[in-house]
């Protein structure tokens, strides 16, 4: 199968990690949280967002559960930085390669760090974007963690989304 070019970026870097994933197209599209747990049928939970933060001139990704909003005071002081902002979408195509709405954990062009909410380590597998806004990702928590080289913080709010 020949899959469009983001998302063989993503298929050859798994490749090269000899890692276990499970790449899938959904024709309804994925572009949110809330339309990929639909498309897929899975708990938002164990949707994995990828959210891009600018903290003091530094792209740093934020691998957090769909039902739950990072938090950018959580992610400064992950971080160790004043100020965490939402990186415009300009940026977040700058610094990942991908667009928004169809952004994967790896491999990534601009990123300094990447961070992965906790509660996301908790599931069996989490769905992550696989390079376009029609492809997931399935893989098991550790392995995303190795492949995206995150690191395992406290950065959502405290509530989950209602």
């Amino acid at each position: 199968m020949e899959w469009p070019e983001p998302v063989e970026r993503v298929a050859a870097y798994a490749r090269a990690a000899g890692a276990e994933l499970r790449l899938e197209e959904f024709s309804a599209g994925t572009p949110t949280a809330q339309d990929a747990a639909k498309a897929i049928g899975c708990e938002l939970g164990a949707i994995g967002k990828s959210l891009v933060f600018d903290c003091d001139g530094s792209y740093v990704l934020v691998l957090v559960p769909g039902d739950r909003r990072a938090d950018p005071d959580k992610v400064a002081r992950a971080t160790a930085v004043a100020r965490a902002r939402v990186a415009s979408a300009g940026e977040v195509e700058h610094a990942t390669g991908f667009a928004p709405g169809a952004v994967a954990p790896f491999p990534l062009r601009n990123v300094q760090r990447v961070l992965i909410d906790r509660l996301l380590l908790a599931h069996t597998h989490v769905w992550v974007g696989a390079g376009s806004d029609r492809h997931m990702a399935a893989l098991a928590p550790a392995e995303l963690v190795r492949l995206a080289r995150a690191e395992s913080v406290d950065a959502v709010v405290d509530a989950a989304l209602g």
